[in-house]
């Protein structure tokens, strides 16, 4: 197997038990129909870690554009391959949503809830607010990064990579993830997504893409300061290339921030006036 197949059937795997879990949790009539926070969050450590184990000696197992581009800018992967990387990723969250899709077929139509449906392709904040819900993928993303290069670090860890892996997925959803649903990951987001978008789910609703490019941009801002932090504070790294990298994301992270105060302004307006 390639290792461009490898992330694509490695993504696959990561979101048929993902989104399974919170199908399972979200569906009506299912056996773990209400099956919980705590539920969701292992069983997307364990998809992590099963995905890992599935592809880790072909791809090494990034699954996640946010990883790719983290271990790009740490000197770990080449800039070469971040593309078909990515691609690959997208693709197999595709697969991934649709096998979901088939795997839970009659209960779609059982459950009138638009937004349970959506929630099994793709996340979204528990509370709208562009700013902060920016910022929550920012900081999940970084410390799942930050995490995965120090585990790395740890020789003693060698075979139960995995295993660790797993784990840091579940302490960041049950930390983390309660403001967004913690996509910490463009491909996790947008292949379900557009599997959303494409499917003939009945009843299914919009799906979301106003909300979309968080999830995206989030992550990949906060992979790039995972990596950045790893290798000024662990390594003893410095570059300019570090720098740019840390100045563009503060910048961007200050324009959201006027975007949602400047968004903020608006409706208070429009309310003001009806």
């Amino acid at each position: 197997m390639s290792a461009f197949m490898g992330e694509v059937v490695g993504t696959m795997i990561l979101i048929l038990f993902g989104g399974g879990v919170v199908a399972g949790a979200n569906l009506k009539k299912t056996f773990s129909f209400n099956g919980g926070w705590i539920v969701v969050t292992i069983a997307w450590g364990l998809a992590v870690t099963m995905g890992v184990f599935a592809v880790g000696s072909i791809s090494g197992a990034h699954l996640n554009p946010a990883v790719t581009i983290g271990l790009a800018l740490n000197g770990d992967f080449p800039w070469a391959e971040v593309p078909e990387y990515i691609i690959a990723q997208l693709i197999g969250g595709f697969l991934g949503g649709v096998l979901v899709f088939l795997h839970y077929l009659p209960h779609w139509k059982a459950t009138e809830d638009q937004g349970a449906k959506l929630a099994v392709f793709s996340t979204s904040p528990a509370i709208p607010h562009t700013f902060s819900n920016l910022l929550s993928e920012v900081i999940g993303t970084f410390i799942l990064v930050l995490g995965l290069l120090f585990i790395g670090a740890n020789k003693f860890s060698e075979g139960l990579n995995p295993i660790a892996v797993g784990l840091l997925i579940v302490v960041i959803g049950m930390s983390l993830g309660g403001t967004t649903g913690y996509a910490i990951n463009p491909a996790r987001d947008l292949g379900p997504r557009i599997a959303h978008f494409v499917l003939p789910i009945h009843g299914k609703g919009k799906s979301g893409w106003g909300y979309a490019w968080i999830p995206v941009l989030g992550p990949i801002m906060g992979g790039s300061l995972g990596s950045i932090f790893y290798q000024i504070f662990f390594t003893e790294k410095l570059s300019n290339m570090l720098w740019t990298v840390l100045a563009v994301n503060i910048i961007i992270l200050i324009i959201v921030y006027l975007m949602g105060k400047k968004e903020k302004m608006n409706t208070e307006s429009s309310k003001a006036a009806a």
